[in-house]
């Protein structure tokens, strides 16, 4: 079961203009630029990213039906800012994985403590980094 979407909402407000500032640069963390799907406005969400390969793969810590993934995979992808780069990413695809392969060591035993199993992976936008 991911985080619920009572501590979503508590986050949104909160915690996400904070993290904000310093998920565009901080390891292990990135800035999801999408657009809303209804009002057509542009969002900023602080995910968790991992590079797998040539992909990128985000831990959906509130689950496949958040609203931001509902945007980008509308959108056929978004633009990172990770590590002070902007990525464009593309072709996204939720992926269920209760082995939790896709992350790095010590990220998997915090995930498997939440019950995140769900990511979003995404492939560089072709002529991106």
């Amino acid at each position: 079961m991911p985080i619920p979407k009572a501590v979503a909402r508590l986050n949104l407000v909160l915690t996400n203009p904070i993290l904000r500032h310093v998920a565009w640069w901080a390891p292990g963390f990135a800035v999801v630029t999408h657009v809303g799907r209804t009002s057509g406005r542009v969002r900023r969400t602080p995910v968790n990213i991992f590079a797998h390969g040539r992909d990128y793969v985000i831990a959906l810590t509130y689950g496949r039906d958040s609203e931001w993934v509902k945007n980008v995979q509308a959108a056929g992808g978004c633009v990172v800012q990770t590590r002070g780069r902007h990525i464009r990413l593309v072709h996204p695809q939720v992926v269920h994985d209760p082995s939790l392969q896709m992350m790095p060591g010590p990220v998997r035993f915090i995930l498997g403590l939440i019950g995140v199993t769900d990511f979003l992976v995404l492939e560089p936008a072709t002529g991106a980094p």
